[in-house]
């Protein structure tokens, strides 16, 4: 398949990737799967994450696997002269650079929004992901997702009264800067059509996880009251948690008096919703203790998967807690397409599904510096060329340990 597959929403957009570990690459992984070149240039190093395993396949970590397919990978050391202006080359047709090296970083390489890039490529849109930005009492200092977790706040929302504080399971705050900066990224190129200019897009870890902190920051906006622990309850709604039956775990939501009621129904309850501790919303926020221990005492005996399937009939939403082998198995996960494989390659689907252009798993993640000869040659660079910065050291086929 061609550099820029025609298909996607994003055909024809140049993107030269210089981040690492997760929050980038995942975002860059969004604009592949839909169409968008991804030129994947890794420090001599290489992508640190290809060696956060077991399990790998070949040398490179599921870490790593899971947030870089539909790219192209090529070594490249930015310390030298010779790789500094080598991307300066590769920049030239580029629609986007997004980078996450430290701030003042690239200043200090001479490769500065403001001071260089601007002007030698107007039209292009510089991205940089940091943990705290580059000024301020935190500029300038390094970030990673669960430190950003616990200075945010999400800590503090996350676990049980036995657990204490705790860590969010997924890497929330890395995807979830991934997935802002992607928005923030297409918008710019849509701005780019008016102007014809490009612009510095500026994230941070920092500023995406305290704008994820919903409902909590409004809860305490509103009621000047620190939001604690909410276990796997919701701090607004009620019944909205998980709740044990006879075979598995479950998890309910009736968010209006009316769902509510229809629940005590199918559970052969149907005077819970009369109860006045229950009677609306605000009353079983507070009583959510004897709530769940009636709802428990009703769903005792009960098939969990079976007590799913007959609330989802019944318009009610439900759900059993299931690991990740049983969701990647699921028939609906297969019937979305969300578990895909391509050669050896198997990982989760392309949630955004678009009816003209749909996205397309084209590649498989590249090994460690594949493609350079590839990308180098496409951008003008002769044979001689390309073995002189090979020989030099400033373009790297082979990781450096």
């Amino acid at each position: 398949m061609s550099a820029t597959s025609p298909f996607g929403a994003l055909a024809g957009l140049k993107v030269i990737d210089l981040s690492r570990v997760l929050g980038g690459p995942y975002c860059t992984q969004i604009l592949g799967d839909h169409g968008a070149q991804i030129v994947k240039i890794e420090p001599p190093q290489g992508d640190e994450v290809r060696d956060w395993g077991p399990p790998f396949h070949d040398e490179d970590a599921s870490y790593f696997i899971g947030v870089n397919r539909n790219k192209r990978s090529m070594g490249l050391d930015l310390s030298r002269e010779e790789g500094r202006a080598t991307l300066l080359r590769l920049l030239d047709g580029a629609d986007i650079l997004l980078e996450n090296y430290k701030p003042g970083t690239m200043e200090r390489w001479g490769l500065g929004y403001h001071e260089v890039l601007a002007e030698r490529f107007p039209r292009l849109i510089h991205a940089r992901i940091s943990g705290f930005g580059a000024d301020g009492p935190l500029g300038g200092y390094p970030g990673y997702d669960a430190i950003v977790q616990a200075m945010a706040g999400m800590f503090s929302v996350n676990g049980e009264p036995d657990s204490g504080p705790t860590r969010l399971g997924i890497a929330m705050v890395d995807m979830g800067t991934g997935l802002y900066t992607a928005i923030a990224l297409l918008m710019a190129v849509v701005e780019r059509t008016r102007s014809g200019k490009g612009q510095y897009v500026d994230m941070t870890l920092y500023d995406c996880a305290i704008s994820l902190m919903h409902p909590h920051v409004a809860n305490y906006y509103l009621s000047g009251k620190t939001p604690g622990l909410t276990g796997s309850s919701h701090p607004n709604i009620s019944p909205y948690d998980k709740f044990k039956t006879r075979t598995t775990e479950i998890f309910l939501g009736a968010g209006n008096n009316r769902a509510f009621s229809r629940l005590c129904e199918e559970l052969g309850r149907p005077e819970l919703a009369a109860d006045p501790r229950f009677r609306d919303n605000r009353d079983r926020v507070v009583n959510r203790i004897e709530l769940t221990r009636e709802l428990e005492v009703a769903m005792a005996d009960v098939d969990g998967h079976e007590l799913c399937k007959r609330l989802l009939a019944a318009g009610l939403p439900a759900g059993p807690v299931m690991n990740t082998a049983e969701v990647m198995s699921d028939p609906h996960t297969l019937h979305r397409e969300m578990a895909v494989e391509k050669d050896w390659y198997r990982g989760t689907g392309i949630p955004i599904k678009l009816s003209r252009t749909p996205g397309e798993v084209r590649r498989t993640p590249p090994p460690f510096g594949a493609h350079g000869r590839e990308l180098l040659a496409e951008h003008g660079f002769s044979t001689a060329e390309i073995d002189a910065l090979i020989e030099a050291g400033a373009v790297v086929e082979k990781r450096r340990r």
